[in-house]
């Protein structure tokens, strides 16, 4: 499973706030380039948001499941990559004095990724997770500033 965390001057609410909207998710989801549309009340558990993964003309249209969801302190999700297979990514939120700190994981748990040894998706993924977790630092810190 990759980890990555990021201390994001904002709030918790801050960063839920941009995970509890779904339209934002081609800012900061890594290779996500479009929200096509939500299923369902998100983020309440059970919704799904149907988006587009990859750049033209190889575009994937997948979605992305709320299997929980806490806010402002822990939400798992559950993104469905097409033939890439699926990943589970949680995100746990701990205020702080200065925003807070939020640790987000990452992994495959059905299709091709799974083949890949638990070391390697973990390295290989780490850059992707920072970089996510940078972009969603960034939102939540906009919508914060008064």
């Amino acid at each position: 499973m990759t980890v990555a965390h990021r201390l994001v001057h904002a709030t918790p609410e801050a960063v839920f706030r941009v995970l509890e909207d779904p339209w934002t998710y081609p800012s900061w989801v890594v290779g996500a380039s479009r929200a096509r549309a939500v299923e369902g009340q998100w983020p309440q558990p059970g919704a799904a948001l149907h988006h587009s993964f990859g750049l033209w003309p190889a575009v994937i249209d997948d979605l992305t499941l709320v299997r929980e969801w806490d806010s402002p302190r822990h939400a798992v999700l559950e993104a469905h990559g097409g033939i890439i297979g699926t990943a589970i990514v949680q995100f746990d939120v701990k205020p702080r004095r200065d925003g807070c700190v939020v640790r987000m994981y990452e992994d495959a748990i059905s299709g091709p990724g799974m083949l890949v040894p638990k070391l390697a998706r973990d390295v290989l993924g780490f850059p992707r997770t920072v970089e996510a977790l940078k972009r969603l630092a960034f939102l939540a810190e906009k919508r914060d500033r008064p």
